[in-house]
């Protein structure tokens, strides 16, 4: 009896999981556009990008997607980069978005936004996305609703590139008196083990694809603070990562808290990351000695996508 128990047992976890993973496969999206079911679609324009084109890239909640342009920095130096930034991104979630960018570009620096370090989350939701990544089904059972039918055996091409790469615009004015939101302390805001696990396996990973990984904390009254700043300043050491808290720069970025963010101090609007993305830009080609591509044939896409940034914000 407890033999034919096995047996059953195992022959209904087999059927099980194939059942999950032929599911899995005709849910999961076949192209990057939001017509096929693709979640997060600005994030995930960078499946359309051309193949190791990309030198840096951006990870990290709202944030980043707020604070960093990359049509900005293309404009100033040459240099390609995609923000694949989410809201309320939690850390495994970066780990998603750095592991399936490394299928198809070779960046040279990846970037931490440190915000989604302080975004905890408990050891139930980082199995949760174990089960998501290993069977699609979990995260895109909705597109039943919606399935088309390529889904069926239709091959995955990604064709959608998302002329913002990443960033979202807004010009939105709502200003904040923020004089002293970057007092010193001693003080040290605590970093959970897990996302200090994440941190390091990130870190490790990019090493292993010859990417320099880099901790940046962009301005933000209301999300940073001078204990954190603290906080990152030992994790980096410990880990031997470059850190830049942009928040300490005011007289080379000169972010005007009155008219440079969009919901008074909790994220930048255009006009204060444009400011960010300019001084980014000069600063990691001048540190890291990366390549101006505005010239060479293969990047002009990237100039076609400048001039349609340019149309958008005249327009707005």
């Amino acid at each position: 009896m407890k033999v034919k128990y096995i047996v059953r047992s195992f022959l209904f976890m087999t059927g099980l999981l194939i059942c999950l993973g032929t599911a899995s496969i005709v849910v999961f999206p076949k192209n990057n556009t939001m017509e096929f079911g693709m979640r997060d679609v600005n994030a995930n324009g960078i499946l359309g990008e051309n193949d190791n084109t990309i030198d840096v890239l951006v990870l990290g909640d709202s944030e980043s997607y707020s604070s960093i342009s990359p049509m900005t920095i293309w404009n100033e130096t040459g240099i390609t980069s995609y923000v694949c930034g989410t809201s309320a991104q939690q850390l495994y979630e970066s780990m998603n978005f750095l592991k399936q960018a490394l299928q198809n570009q070779k960046p040279k620096i990846v970037i931490l936004e440190t915000n989604a370090i302080y975004r905890n989350f408990s050891p139930v939701k980082m199995i949760e996305n174990g089960f998501n990544q290993l069977f699609p089904i979990f995260q895109y059972h909705n597109r039943w609703k919606s399935i088309l039918p390529v889904d069926f055996g239709g091959s995955i091409e990604y064709t959608w590139r998302d002329d913002l790469k990443g960033f979202k615009y807004s010009n939105k004015i709502e200003g904040t008196n923020a004089q002293d939101y970057m007092s010193k302390t001693d003080k040290i805001a605590e970093i959970s083990e897990l996302n200090r696990q994440y941190v390091k396996e990130m870190a490790k990973l990019c090493e292993e694809n010859d990417a320099k990984f880099i901790l940046v904390s962009t301005p933000s009254t209301v999300n940073w603070n001078y204990a954190r700043h603290n906080g990152i300043c030992l994790l980096a050491d410990e880990y031997e990562l470059d850190y830049y808290d942009l928040n300490l720069l005011s007289k080379e970025i000169l972010i005007d808290w009155s008219q440079d963010t969009r919901d008074k101090g909790d994220h930048l609007n255009y006009y204060g990351a444009f400011k960010v993305s300019k001084y980014l830009a000069h600063f990691l080609k001048e540190k890291y000695a990366l390549s101006d591509h505005r010239q060479e044939k293969e990047y002009q896409s990237w100039n076609e996508s400048y001039q349609r940034y340019q149309t958008i914000i005249a327009q707005n």
